[in-house]
């Protein structure tokens, strides 16, 4: 069963607000939106001088309830991604967040089976001596990074900790592949600022 136009700007909203929470003190309502279970990835971009960097990245596969999940998840991308340090205050202003709601999962015999720009992956292999090891990518990057599905593929590997000096066909054959769609959103500080100004109005006239 096909699902779409499941995720929507007030989960992103969320995200701020749970980040904007931690960071300042101030405190947040439950959100209001249907807290169905899904997977969920929840990413921080930073605005560097005109260019936008990846600030973290971190979701589960495992369907949880989006109240819980996101606000679990909105912290520990922003906090505890080991690739970067931890987000500052004085980053906040210059952040966007994405989330994405992940849905129709299929695993594949043929690892070339998926469409880039419309499917992200997740490998399962073993590495050298054996370890078994994982790696996925949402369906945006291959596209963004203008990659091949050879490349994509071979790319989650080394990300996902693959030590071979080489990849090869034969040893490709041996990777358990799972497609999957997404559905996301992404909301800018300047239009989170603005929800905030909107929600303050509100409250003044109740």
């Amino acid at each position: 069963m096909t699902e779409t136009s499941v995720c929507t700007k007030e989960h992103c909203l969320y995200c701020f607000d749970v980040l904007n929470s931690y960071l300042t003190g101030e405190k947040i309502k439950k959100p209001t939106f249907p807290n169905k279970k899904y997977p969920l990835f929840v990413t921080w971009h930073i605005m560097v001088r005109g260019e936008e960097y990846l600030r973290g990245c971190i979701g589960n596969f495992k369907a949880m309830e989006v109240h819980q999940g996101l606000k679990r998840y909105a912290l520990i991308s922003a906090l505890h991604d080991s690739r970067f340090d931890p987000i500052s205050k004085k980053e906040f202003p210059k952040l966007t967040c994405a989330v994405s709601l992940l849905h129709d999962f299929e695993e594949v015999e043929d690892i070339m089976d998926w469409e880039v720009g419309v499917h992200g992956i997740w490998i399962e292999f073993k590495d050298i001596d054996g370890e078994k090891l994982t790696a996925t990518f949402l369906p945006e990057v291959a596209e963004e990074q203008n990659w091949s599905k050879k490349k994509t593929i071979d790319s989650a590997l080394r990300k996902g900790g693959y030590s071979g000096a080489k990849i090869t066909d034969e040893y490709r054959k041996t990777i358990k592949l799972t497609r999957y769609k997404s559905d996301k959103k992404t909301v800018t500080y300047e239009e989170y600022l603005k929800y905030k100004e909107n929600k303050e109005k509100d409250n003044e006239k109740k």
